[in-house]
This record gives C-alpha cells, structure tokens and sequence, in this order.
C-alpha cells in the first residue's frame, strides 16, 4: 500500500498518524488486533463483567433500586494494612493498560501520550475547562441518577463503603484518578485515534465510544448506561474539539472525587442520598 496521512477520527479531528498500511507506521490488521487486545485487557472485559452482572440483577427477584452497586470495598475486613495493599494493588495494576497505550503510542512514533493530549503543556486550560465540564456533567448526572433509581431502572450505587481509616480518603481520590485516567485515554484518546486509522467514519467512531462507556456501567442499571452514553458523546465531541483528553481526566477525576467523598460524608446523614 502507498503512504498516506490520516487523522484520528476518519481523516479529520486530533491525532494525526501514517497510513495503517505505510512503511512508517503499522499494518491495518496489525491495529486492529492491537486495539482488541487494549480492550480486552481493559474496557472491553469491564463492559463484558458488567453486561453479565446486569443480566445478574435484571433476574434477581426485586427490583433493581433494591439491589446495590459498590464502587470502592473493603478487600480485607478487619486487617487495614492488608486492605490498603489491596487498594494499592487494584488502583496500580488497572493503569497498566495506560502504559500499554503509551507504549505501543511511541513505537508509532506518535509522541506517547502526548499525541492524545495527556501531558503538561496546558495544565491551566486542562484544569479549567474540566472544572466547567464537571460542574455540567456532575451536577446533571446526579439527577439522572436520583430520577432513573426512583423508576426502578437503576441499581442503588454506593461509592465508597471502606472502613473508617486513616488511608480512606487518599484512596478514594487516588482510585478517582485511576478511573479518569483508564477511561478517556483508553475509551477516548486511544479508541477515537485507532478507530480513525482503521478507517472508520467519525459518526461510527463517536457512537463505538459512547456505547462502550455506556457498556461498561452497566452493572448500575439502565440508568448508567444510557447516562454514561450520553457523557460519551459529550466527551468525543469535546476531545475533536480541543485535541486533548487532559480537561476530559480532569474533569472525570472531580466527578468522581466529589461522588466518593461526598457519598462518604453525607451517607446517612441526608434524605435524598440513596444508601444500600
């Protein structure tokens, strides 16, 4: 095949790279097996477990807001310093696949993380624009999620339920940050990137992306996944936008981070909060 330059989203949008079949860069059915084994180690098994937890829970007798959905548990009641080791060993191996796409980023010679914009050349700019996204996407998330409970189509979530340790609340934002970071490098970033080199069209790119984040929380119940759907295409949209996954993390990392520490604060102590 002759040389070419395409772009991450079917010739347009952030993320340029060389043709798949180029002697600069990989092979088509090189990519396309490569994005298989990215997702199959992270993401795609994710939305594989959840879619065999939500079946799980759809044919459990109940409805589904009487069952719950923990986010962050104890792996060693009783023993804080093997639970810690445990935190720490669950948060550090699920951003493996992070350097796996960094990784196989440089060896296209891509510029590793930074062809996706996950870098520190904008901090300001990333920082601000995910404080704006947050407050959109948090704010109205929670509503979705509060009306999707009381009409029984979604699981009653419990964000954090660790014991009342010194190492708690480092945690919780360390495993906010872990989530962030795996979600939109790998479902945002990376996907959107390989997707268009596989010469997907931008519409097909945007609607893999979403239905995969969706996916993925589906273990919450058809709430989740629909709101997280939409959260999907907001994102995509935004990254062809700005060319850069980094407001995206920073803006799923506040998400998260004022869900758990919120949910640990406020659990019993307010009516309108949901508890298992």
């Amino acid at each position: 095949m002759a040389d070419a330059d395409v772009r991450g989203q079917g010739g347009r949008g952030p993320g340029a790279g060389r043709s798949p079949g180029g002697a600069e860069g990989p092979c088509r059915s090189f990519l396309g097996s490569e994005t298989l084994l990215v997702l199959a180690l992270s993401l795609g098994a994710s939305a594989l477990s959840a879619l065999i937890s939500f079946i799980g829970s759809v044919t459990k007798p109940g409805g589904l807001k009487h069952q719950a959905a923990t986010l962050n548990a104890s792996h060693a009641p009783g023993r804080p310093w093997l639970d810690l080791a445990w935190q720490l060993f669950g948060i550090a191996s699920a951003l493996v696949p992070v350097a796996l796409v960094a990784h196989f980023l440089l060896r296209e010679r891509a510029g590793g993380l930074r062809a996706i914009g996950f870098d520190r050349q904008r901090p300001g700019f990333d920082l601000s624009r995910g404080v704006g996204l947050a407050a959109v996407i948090g704010g109205s998330g929670l509503l979705l999620y509060l009306g999707a409970r009381a009409a029984g189509a979604n699981l009653t979530v419990v964000p954090e339920a660790l014991p009342e340790v010194w190492w708690k609340i480092p945690v919780l934002i360390a495993s906010a940050v872990q989530n962030a970071v795996v979600e939109e490098v790998i479902v945002v970033g990376y996907l959107v990137r390989r997707l268009g080199q596989l010469g997907w069209a931008p519409m097909a790119v945007l609607a893999a992306s979403a239905v995969l984040r969706g996916s993925y929380h589906l273990y919450q119940g058809i709430g989740g996944f629909f709101g997280n759907m939409v959260m999907g295409v907001i994102f995509v949209l935004l990254y062809r936008r700005w060319g850069r996954v980094g407001p995206l993390v920073a803006a799923h990392a506040l998400i998260d981070i004022v869900a758990f520490l919120g949910y640990a604060l406020l659990a019993g102590r307010v009516g309108w909060l949901p508890t298992a």
